[in-house]
């Protein structure tokens, strides 16, 4: 194998990691409700993934392009899931359910900022009570340590929020004013 065709090979592999990354992010982007940027987003994606597909079509003959490209493909999924792990935009649902009578938790939350709906429920050996509440993606962690420390047993669920109305959520722009209206999420 010549030195080009290695370079080939390395340019497929990572502009289809660059392509398929740039995907798993747009369309988190549309399910999380910013339409207005996912089109930019699709844009660099196709511009990527033509020039991938043309030096791999263009390389046919060679068996290696076909797997090359398959593993930047799995790889470019991997690495756009830990980009959209990293992603600081963005609100989580969280529910806690505990067996234990609390007062401290909803109270020890609530100091550091957190909304807290608190109710009572009947779980499969009695009374629970459970906590709702929704927090930004980049809270989630502090509100978790909390929970882990004041009710170490709590079963805890965390879901992905699209939209909020209203409520003890501030309506705090996700992004800096520098992209304007562009990256504001549509309701």
């Amino acid at each position: 194998m010549t030195q080009a065709e290695i370079i080939t090979l390395a340019f497929i592999f990572f502009a289809r990691i660059c392509d398929v990354s740039i995907g798993t992010v747009r369309i988190v982007l549309i399910s999380r409700g910013y339409r207005s940027i996912a089109p930019i987003f699709g844009f660099f994606e196709v511009m990527i993934w033509l020039m991938a597909i043309s030096k791999a079509l263009a390389s046919l003959d060679s068996p290696y392009s076909y797997v090359i490209y398959a593993a930047g493909f799995a790889s470019g999924n991997y690495v756009g899931m830990l980009l959209e792990e990293s992603l600081p935009f963005g609100h989580k649902s969280l529910r806690v359910i505990t067996t234990k009578e609390i007062s401290a938790l909803p109270l020890a939350l609530r100091s550091e900022g957190f909304g807290v709906t608190v109710t009572d429920g009947m779980g499969l050996k009695g009374p629970v009570t459970i906590l709702y509440s929704i927090v930004p993606k980049k809270s989630v962690k502090k509100f978790i340590e909390i929970v882990t420390i004041l009710e170490p047993h709590a079963f805890i669920t965390i879901e992905e929020v699209r939209a909020y109305r209203s409520g003890f959520m501030s309506a705090r722009k996700p992004f800096p004013d520098i992209f304007g209206r562009l990256i504001t999420k549509k309701k």
